[in-house]
């Protein structure tokens, strides 16, 4: 816990003189009561019960006070608070080797059960944008609070050959950031020797662009599963940095055999390998997390935990209410007390 002003945590060091003052009140009193009665009677008109219930108010009230002068300090705490998550990317592998039936009954099928189930359990004021790739990418669904139709663009995925992890990354930011010209042709080397396009002859270049700290933007973020390789299209630490640099947290998920399997589709047989560890640097890269998920089980769980982590966020918050209130309810419950046994507020 840290404090935005610690000076007020000096007045603290009152207490204990309340404290003292409290004690010398109860012997001043005491004295008082035994010059007009003896000290049986008083013995048995203070039995040891009342004797401990007389200071609980005191001690009641003495802790609202810390916990008001704590609260003047403006103390600061991380806590886990509601995200302002506004915007997922959920940008899904649909290529051939998605067929397999290592996961059951398939990865394509189990990838879109376990999406299916993590838009439901979103809040509804998030929006989700569906981007499938493999030879290439594209948007099947734009960013939308309608569940209706995320489900619909997750049943007609069509498998194609080829995994193209780095375009799914950047037509994901394409679609998170439509005005900042982010796109594929950007990423190929010859498209960068070519000319001017005719229509923007002539006009100012746009702005440069200012990089961000990575996975300091929370209004969005992206999830890319996938089960294999980069075989062709952009690279994918490339399209990462990318990410980061616009503070996009990319989370990957891994889905499939990480040793290797031959798989056939469309009469061709075809060998896939699960790439771990550039998963991994994309997620590092990017402020996000790799997640494997060797099952349907386990990938439902996976997407359970990513929708608890983008649903809240721990985040370092002033908490002097917190401190306000407690001061109150114990002021109250002291005087209550007082009232309740002595007839009277401390």
């Amino acid at each position: 816990m840290s404090f935005l002003w610690p000076q007020f945590l000096w007045l603290l060091a009152a207490l204990p003189l309340l404290v003292l003052l409290y004690v010398w009140l109860m012997r001043r009193k005491k004295k008082l009561a035994l010059r007009y009665a003896s000290l049986s009677i008083v013995r048995e008109a203070m039995g040891a019960g009342q004797t401990v219930r007389r200071h609980i108010p005191p001690l009641l009230f003495l802790l609202a006070m810390a916990a008001m002068l704590i609260a003047a300090a403006r103390p600061m705490a991380v806590v886990v608070l509601p995200s302002n998550q506004q915007t997922i990317i959920l940008a899904m592998d649909v290529s051939g080797s998605m067929r397999a039936t290592d996961v059951q009954p398939n990865r394509l099928v189990a990838a879109q059960d376990a999406a299916k189930g993590f838009i439901k359990d979103l809040p509804r004021t998030v929006k989700v944008g569906i981007v499938a790739f493999a030879g290439s990418a594209q948007v099947a669904q734009l960013p939308t609070t309608n569940r209706d139709d995320l489900v619909t663009a997750i049943d007609a995925f069509q498998l194609q050959r080829a995994t193209a992890t780095g375009n799914a990354i950047v037509v994901s930011l394409a679609t998170l950031f439509p005005n900042e010209g982010i796109d594929i042709a950007n990423f190929d080397p010859q498209s960068r020797q070519r000319g001017v396009p005719i229509e923007l002859a002539g006009k100012a270049p746009p702005k440069d662009f200012v990089p961000v700290a990575p996975g300091s933007y929370t209004s969005a973020a992206v999830i890319m599963l996938t089960d294999g390789q980069r075989t062709t299209g952009v690279d994918p630490l490339e399209a990462a940095k990318v990410a980061a640099d616009r503070g996009v947290r990319v989370y990957t998920v891994g889905i499939g055999t990480v040793d290797g399997e031959t798989i056939g589709f469309e009469g061709w047989s075809m060998r896939v390998r699960l790439d771990e560890e550039t998963l991994k640097a994309i997620a590092n890269k990017t402020q996000g997390e790799y997640f494997y998920a060797g099952t349907a089980a386990d990938l439902k769980k996976v997407y359970d935990t990513l929708s608890s982590r983008l649903t809240v966020e721990k985040k370092e918050t002033e908490i002097s209410a917190l401190f306000a209130l407690g001061a109150a309810l114990l002021a109250f419950l002291s005087a209550g007390l007082s009232l309740f046994w002595f007839n009277r507020i401390l």
